[in-house]
């Protein structure tokens, strides 16, 4: 269980994920296509439900063209 004073990267990450994606107008398919991950999955990293490994955010990074960091910022 997380700490509760912890920060909820998960959900960082998704809130990012989705506000670049939704300002770029591209669908969760399309990212999900040139990211080379699954539809389901780029839901589920949207959703803070999921925890994609340094990879994964590199491609979506690449895919949305921002650096990797603009996932993770605060």
């Amino acid at each position: 269980m997380l700490d509760p004073a912890m920060q909820d990267w998960r959900k960082i990450v998704g809130k990012n994920v989705r506000t670049i994606r939704q300002e770029r107008g591209i669908t969760q398919e399309k990212l999900a296509f040139e990211a080379g991950i699954d539809l389901t999955y780029v839901g589920g990293i949207e959703r803070g439900k999921r925890n994609p490994s340094l990879l994964v955010m590199a491609r979506i990074a690449e895919a949305l063209s921002v650096p990797l960091a603009k996932l993770i910022a605060d």
